[in-house]
């Protein structure tokens, strides 16, 4: 009897361990880090990850974490190594440790793959690391899988890239100077209406490039632009100046968008002509900053700076637009309304920067005359 009793009681423990290490085993399984990042990935497409506010995440946003797989997969290639999920939940001391020192060794080993390989810079090098860290966040709020915050190895890097905008003068010549609209060929032709217009309503490239003939809004002859950003859901509604107008008119035959349609790299390069037609072709440092190191940039073609004209893109359009209205004097929220901005954008402030930067200029070269005169004076009263 008391053999029995033990070899039920040995049962019983034994019983006991398996359910032990088979619990422990759940809580620290390993996961395929690829097959919970496509997961991800779907549920934010999908709409099953939602944002703070309850909304659905932007198709750019996602594309932004399909890139990410893919630059994942080709350093995991390139490396030969492997990633891994691991469940921490109820982990000892040891198992922590192990976990926190590989991913250490992935973060300094895809940071200098980003850096060194791929030639990134800060602001794109930090993108990628915050949206890993997001999807850590996922695995802990919506897997139910504890990673103890390994994410945070992923330091966050920020770049404030340089902006760069047209000055009044310089908008003022593509919307008054007719001599010069009449020596460009009518794809440029088409192109500058386009960049003017941006240039005035500030909208971002994805909402101007969407506008259609519903957005606009008559009020006693005067024209308005309404229209809501994609990205923040602000409404904005803008009056229009006459020359705005009279690009709109100028495409009137077009029944779905308001405006012409480029493919983006065309209308780059078409910016960029006309900057050059324009006389736009002083030399201009672009400078980039890797692990916190400001460096120059210099053109693939040739190895020398980049002009002015160079570095006009479809992003120019919007900063014009922002910094031209800032410079003139309009309330930094009212501009910030008519930009679509959200109340204490980061991008937001930016543009307030460069305008007092462009103000600061301006002072300097008005003190400048004013001594000029004060000498000239000197000199005629001797």
């Amino acid at each position: 009897m008391k053999i029995i009793s033990l070899y039920k009681t040995f049962s019983i423990l034994h019983s006991v361990i398996l359910n032990m290490v088979s619990t422990s085993a759940k809580r620290n399984k390993t996961s395929d880090f690829f097959f919970l990042l496509n997961q991800f990935i779907l549920d934010c497409q999908t709409g099953k990850r939602l944002l703070k506010n309850g909304s659905k995440m932007k198709p750019g946003t996602v594309n932004n974490y399909r890139s990410l797989q893919k630059l994942l997969l080709d350093f995991v290639a390139k490396n030969r190594i492997t990633l891994r999920i691991k469940n921490l939940n109820n982990c000892t001391s040891r198992q922590f440790l192990i976990e926190r020192n590989y991913w250490k060794k992935v973060y300094r080993g895809l940071t200098n793959y980003m850096y060194k390989t791929k030639n990134n810079h800060d602001n794109y090098v930090g993108t990628n690391l915050k949206l890993i860290r997001s999807f850590f966040n996922y695995l802990n709020t919506e897997k139910g899988i504890e990673t103890k915050q390994l994410q945070k190895l992923f330091y966050p890097i920020s770049e404030e890239i340089p902006v760069i905008a047209l000055n009044a003068e310089q908008i003022n010549k593509l919307i008054y100077d007719k001599e010069f609209e009449a020596l460009l060929p009518y794809q440029l032709k088409v192109s500058k209406d386009i960049f003017v217009f941006g240039c005035t309503v500030g909208l971002r490239y994805s909402d101007l490039t969407a506008l259609k003939r519903s957005n606009i809004e008559t009020v006693y002859n005067e024209y308005y632009l309404k229209v809501i950003s994609k990205k923040t859901q602000v409404t904005t509604q803008i009056k229009l100046p006459e020359y705005a107008v009279e690009i709109i008119h100028r495409y009137k035959k077009n029944k779905l968008f308001l405006l012409p349609r480029f493919q983006l790299l065309t209308l780059n390069k078409n910016f960029r002509k006309i900057g050059e037609l324009a006389g736009w072709t002083d030399l201009v440092q672009k400078k980039r900053r890797k692990r916190g190191m400001l460096k120059e940039i210099l053109k693939f073609n040739d190895g020398k700076s980049y002009r002015f004209c160079d570095l006009i893109s479809s992003h120019t359009m919007r900063r014009t637009a922002i910094t031209t209205l800032l410079n003139l004097g309009m309330p930094e929220h009212m501009v910030r309304k008519i930009s679509g901005h959200a109340a204490g954008s980061k991008e937001f402030f930016k543009y307030v920067q460069y305008s007092q930067n462009y103000i600061d200029q301006e002072m300097e070269k008005a003190h400048s005359k004013l001594k000029r005169m004060n000498n000239t004076n000197s000199k005629n009263n001797i």
